[in-house]
């Protein structure tokens, strides 16, 4: 027999007996209080109506055995990370937009799911290629690390590309505001028409803002929720700039206007930085395969003159 297979069958043994152990532990530990409730479940099934056990058994296949699946991966992940990971997870979803179906609980439950699955699964592969044991263990944590990361790194592209957008829309939003309220429209009307005229993840933030105005909340703490929501530098200043200005009674249509003018003024420079970039990124393809097939082109002709009149001398 092979060191290959002797060593997946090793790591088969291995886990099955883990396996074996842990669930005669559970047996012995907890056999009591799950037959209790078995019974009780069986019990209230019975008792129930004749359309609640068929709307029971109607439920899809995921909410009946996936959901509490996924109520033990996220219960195991709770204990696994650190205490401030579900705020930090929380802060990241509110840069993503809060996606649908997306919550602290699901993006826990998953990367624990990443770790062990990638991790289980990378295991008995590399085992099976017959590598020494001590690269297929470290293959193996890296591997495992990259499926418990993996959610993060999704999360954390989806909040990028929110933030490029709602960066990129910032400074039309403004001028929009500060000709409302030069217009003579009030604050939270400009929000308003801002948010009813604009279209984006802006859009989302001005709109969620002014529903937070209008259910009862502070003009400043609603526009420091906003900028706790976010993670761009301007709309941060914008923020700040507007709690200032509603503190110390200055008019808010002037500050609009400073911030209107500051805000195309960054744009204009992002969009010259990013234009002085050209040069240098157009140099790496422009040496590795521009470059060569020019030299081909105009040397290959007289080298292989060369090569014939010295073959003939």
């Amino acid at each position: 027999m092979s060191p290959s297979v002797m060593l997946l069958l090793g790591g088969v043994l291995l886990f099955s007996a883990l396996a074996l152990a842990m669930s005669v532990i559970g047996v012995i530990t907890v056999e009591r209080r799950g037959l209790a409730r078995s019974l009780g479940a069986i019990q209230a099934l019975d008792a129930a109506p004749e359309s609640m056990k068929q709307e029971e058994l109607e439920r899809p296949f995921a909410e009946r055995v996936l959901a509490p699946l996924g109520d033990r991966f996220v219960d195991l992940g709770r204990k696994m990370v650190r205490a401030d990971t579900a705020t930090k997870l929380q802060y990241r979803l509110n840069v993503a937009g809060n996606p649908s179906g997306w919550s602290t609980s699901r993006l826990i439950g998953l990367k624990v799911l990443g770790l062990f699955t990638l991790g289980l699964i990378s295991f008995f592969y590399l085992a099976a290629l017959g590598l020494p044991f001590l690269r297929v263990v470290i293959l193996t944590g890296l591997l495992g690390s990259l499926g418990y990361l993996l959610p993060n790194i999704l999360l954390y592209n989806a909040g990028e590309k929110r933030s490029k957008l709602m960066r990129n829309a910032l400074p039309d939003a403004i001028d929009l505001l500060t000709v409302s309220v030069e217009a003579g429209l009030g604050f939270d009307a400009a929000v308003s028409r801002v948010s009813l005229n604009t279209a984006g993840p802006l859009s989302q933030e001005f709109s969620r803002l002014l529903q937070e105005m209008q259910l009862g909340v502070g003009r400043s703490d609603a526009l420091r929720a906003m900028a706790e929501r976010s993670s761009i530098a301007d709309l941060k200043s914008f923020c700040l700039a507007m709690v200032q200005a509603e503190s110390l009674g200055i008019p808010i249509g002037r500050v609009l206007r400073v911030q209107s003018k500051e805000m195309r003024t960054k744009r204009r420079q992002r969009a010259e930085e990013k234009a002085q970039q050209v040069p240098v990124r157009i140099m790496i393809p422009l040496v590795l395969f521009i470059l060569p097939c020019l030299f081909l082109m105009v040397i290959g002709p007289a080298a292989i003159s060369m090569m014939d009149m010295f073959a003939q001398t």
